[in-house]
Parts: C-alpha cells; structure tokens; sequence
C-alpha cells in the first residue's frame, strides 16, 4: 500500500549523504532535453517533462543556458520537479536557484528528488499522486 511504500522511502531518504544524492540527481536527464534510453526512468522523466515539449525556441534556449550555468556553479545536474510545470515555470525557479548558495541548493536539489521519488512510486503502484 502507498503509505507503507512512502513511509520506507521517508526512512531511507532520511540516511542518505550528499554523495547518495549526487548519484541519485546524476540519473536524471537534463530539463528540456529528450531522455536517452527505453527505461522506465526515461519514461518517467519524458512523461514528467512533457509541457516542456510545448515551449518556444526561446524558452529552451534560456533553460540550455541556465542549465549550463546551473552545471558550471554547482557541478551537477539542475534538478527539479517538472511533473505538470511549464517550460516558463521551471525557467523561473532555475534562474532563482542560481542564486542559492551551495548548502541551501543542496538542500532544494535532494527536497525536488524527493518529490520525483514520491510521485514516481505511486505510479508503480497505481495511484497518479501520493
């Protein structure tokens, strides 16, 4: 049952090192880039970006270039929860967390894994939203 399933994965989150959440956002494609692969990860991030897909050239541009500063300041991935987001939102907290310090970013990056985990588990289950 989803509670039983989200109360494991609170417990497990709750003994993860930076190094575990490195791993973890490192398994994730870029926002606004096509997801390699046939897995259900892939599948997942594809479905979870999919209003990104309907944004302008000029939009995708922005967040190539915020993800590549995002890259370049804090050495991983811009992670994010896109799931029902627009390409203009996501844009918007991209470019407010390039303002973070790297503590507290580090902190918002494990906060939105968190969310794609919670989300994720129970589709595998059946139920759209935890």
């Amino acid at each position: 049952e989803l509670p039983t399933l989200l109360d494991a994965a609170e417990r497990a989150f709750r003994h993860l090192e930076p190094v575990d959440w490195h791993e973890a956002f490192a398994g994730h494609p870029r926002i606004g880039e096509r997801p390699s692969g046939s897995d259900d990860s892939a599948r997942h991030a594809s479905d979870e970006q999919r209003r990104v897909g309907d944004a302008d050239a000029e939009i995708l541009a922005k967040i190539a270039e915020g993800n590549a500063e995002y890259e370049r300041r804090f050495g991983r991935i811009y992670l994010v929860c896109a799931a029902g987001r627009s390409a203009g939102e996501l844009l918007a907290d991209l470019e407010a967390r390039l303002g973070n310090d790297a503590e507290t970013e580090q902190r918002v990056a494990a906060a939105e894994q968190h969310r794609i985990t919670r989300i994720r588990l129970a589709k595998l289950i059946g139920t759209e939203r935890p």
